[in-house]
């Protein structure tokens, strides 16, 4: 039977990588199958990894109904094998209970991948209801790593510099509005919580190659 599965990690743990490898497979096993994604760093209807390598793909807007979408593909004569939807965290609790549906009553695999918590450790309501929802949960084994060397846990928003625990859950990354630079990077928990970013980090080092692995170097901010 059909399946829902959750790939889920931290940035840089190869989600987006893994999508596209998947997607290779199955087609080169004669399947065919949609891919969907939203708010890629590439830009729109485009599936991107870090390392360079990208697909087209189906831009995920608010309203988009993932059963329209396939029931369409199907009733005018195309196969959907399987879908791909990458950065599925930015998919709506609605619309992940669509994907739900399509490997329910169509029998049609969806693989699903996206970060499991924002920038304030919180997660995301699309993330949730995947968790909720999902036949399998599977966290990918490719480490992320903070800039102290210990593996990632979580992400950062790092605003000018600094990194931000408020604002809104969507911001895209790696953008400037013309007043603002901001960027995500990934965090040990300790350095998340000490809101110490490897811009942090640098500013706080005695000498350009000497980074302070002392936690009293990077004190727990106080809380409002």
């Amino acid at each position: 039977m059909a399946e829902l599965v959750f790939f889920s990690g931290t940035m840089d743990c190869g989600k987006s990588t893994l999508a596209l490898q998947m997607d290779h497979n199955h087609r080169a096993r004669g399947r065919e199958g949609l891919i969907f994604t939203r708010l890629d760093r590439a830009g729109d209807s485009v599936l991107s990894s870090r390392l360079g390598l990208s697909t087209g793909a189906v831009e995920v807007h608010e309203g988009l109904d993932f059963w329209e979408v396939v029931v369409a593909q199907l009733t005018s004569g195309g196969k959907v094998d399987y879908l791909i939807c990458d950065e599925a965290q930015f998919y709506s609790p609605a619309q992940v209970e669509q994907l739900a549906r399509v490997v329910d009553e169509l029998d049609i695999e969806v693989y699903a991948f996206g970060i499991m918590a924002d920038f304030r450790t919180q997660l995301f309501p699309g993330s949730q209801r995947l968790v909720e929802l999902a036949d399998r949960t599977q966290v990918l084994q490719v480490a992320a790593l903070c800039w102290c060397g210990a593996r990632a846990t979580h992400n950062a928003r790092v605003v000018d510099g600094s990194m931000v625990v408020e604002g809104e859950q969507v911001v895209v990354g790696d953008t400037t509005d013309g007043t603002q630079e901001v960027e995500y990077e990934v965090l040990c928990r300790r350095h998340h919580m000490r809101r110490m970013s490897s811009h942090a980090a640098h500013a706080a080092a005695l000498s350009a190659d000497v980074l302070p692995f002392d936690l009293d170097a990077c004190p727990v901010p106080p809380r409002a």
